[in-house]
């Protein structure tokens, strides 16, 4: 398997628009309509680096959350609109590779990837080797995919800034030891931005160049729970957006950590 983003054309993924207003978009079949999971972040601005992460479970009565909230990093710049399930509203920055901003809108949740051989997740899941990298050179025909360089070519994967086992780079470097895909771009957009996923931070609180990242223990309980036949979701938005976007997009009531 050579390209980790097959799975975030599942079944949901609309047809992807140009810039629309917020009123055309309420038309639209909200975004989590065929999912039981869905995981949220909300920060405090388009410019906050820090956000809240809750993850909800659908039962008869709609969204519960399920576990508690807790502390994540994103974008070292902050959110911005990226391409997603929603279209892409106007009202804010607008998602470009090498921003520095994590993707905001409603994204499917695509394979787990890490370090070692096998992980406790119900995601299709893909352990990462040394010639895995994700291509974030715009020119690439392998935009914003993960490829294996034995079966490309290592001319193929020649620029990229993603090796996916980073431990191999930089000793000791944990990131990538558990993560999952956020399928933004899933259409490989040139420029639009590439490879962005829910990975293992550093240091507590260290924002990233696009990503989510939080503890290993956290990171370890998301996989755990998330699965393939629930067709997760992502959620990332600030405060105001997401109160926003609401109603029209049937997202869960904030808890009160996340208000």
């Amino acid at each position: 398997m050579n390209r980790l983003f097959r799975c975030a054309v599942a079944a949901g993924l609309l047809t992807l628009l140009p810039l629309f207003p917020a009123a055309a978009l309420s038309k639209r079949l909200p975004p989590l309509v065929h999912s039981q999971q869905v995981v949220v972040v909300v920060t405090d601005s388009w410019d906050a680096n820090q956000g809240k992460l809750q993850a909800y479970t659908r039962d008869a009565k709609g969204w519960q959350p399920h576990g508690p909230a807790f502390d994540v990093a994103i974008g070292r710049t902050g959110s911005a609109w990226g391409l997603g399930l929603t279209g892409t509203p106007a009202d804010g920055p607008q998602k470009r590779e090498g921003d520095g901003r994590s993707p905001a809108g409603v994204f499917a949740i695509g394979s787990a990837f890490g370090y070692t051989g096998k992980a406790t997740t119900g995601l299709t899941y893909q352990p990462m080797q040394s010639t895995h990298y994700c291509m974030d050179v715009p020119a690439s025909p392998q935009y914003n995919q993960i490829v294996d360089a034995r079966e490309v070519g290592a001319e193929a994967v020649k620029g990229s800034t993603e090796p996916m086992r980073l431990d191999l780079h930089n000793k000791g470097d944990v990131r990538y030891r558990q993560g999952f895909v956020i399928a933004h771009n899933a259409f490989n957009e040139p420029g639009h931005g590439s490879c962005i996923f829910a990975h293992l931070w550093r240091q507590p609180g260290e924002a990233t160049a696009g990503c989510t990242a939080m503890t290993a223990a956290h990171m370890r309980t998301l996989l755990a729970w998330l699965s393939d036949e629930a067709q997760p979701r992502f959620v990332l938005l600030p405060r105001a957006q997401y109160h926003e976007y609401q109603g029209p997009w049937e997202l869960p009531a904030l808890t009160e950590a996340l208000r």
